[in-house]
């Protein structure tokens, strides 16, 4: 089983709080031929299992100027939690345009290199004996791009992003 962090754009004013409608909205762009078209028009992108680690990463970036008002945590998990009624479903992230536009500037302000530096060695440790740092340092570099690059393009077009994590 594998575990993903689904990012959609979309118009602030579209998005209802409400987990059925959430689940439709994300579900219709689950497909991977979709979702394909979508990341390549850089409206979506997503992390396949180690979000959760690029969190970890961006916490690095607390203790930083540019995170310590809580900006390093929009990114992965931050913005207005929408639960599933009874609880038996991942929540659903939405992201409001401010929102956005200050996990673009965190991801901006704060480089990789910084953020690689503080916790670098225990996200390489997590990955075990057989890995080159420099093999997981890329994978990290990797997620770090494309969230600045999505992040970017999505403050600068003014919408919202909801998050969606589907196993």
């Amino acid at each position: 089983m594998s575990f993903h962090m689904h990012l959609r754009a979309v118009e602030n004013s579209e998005v209802r709080h409400d987990h059925a409608w959430l689940e439709e909205f994300m579900g219709a762009a689950w497909d991977w031929d979709v979702h394909r078209a979508e990341h390549d028009a850089g409206i979506a992108d997503s992390i396949e299992k180690d979000f959760s680690s690029v969190h970890e990463l961006c916490e690095a970036g607390s203790g930083l100027p540019e995170g310590r008002d809580g900006t390093w945590e929009l990114p992965i998990f931050g913005g207005d939690i929408i639960d599933h009624p009874a609880h038996e479903k991942p929540p659903f992230v939405h992201l409001t345009p401010d929102a956005t536009r200050r996990a673009s500037a965190f991801l901006t302000d704060v480089s990789f290199d910084v953020l690689w530096e503080s916790a670098g060695r225990q996200l390489r440790a997590a990955f075990g004996p057989g890995w080159a740092e420099e093999d997981v340092k890329g994978i990290y570099a990797g997620h770090h791009a494309g969230l600045r690059a999505f992040y970017h393009r999505t403050a600068v077009a003014g919408k919202a992003v909801v998050k969606a994590f589907w196993y």
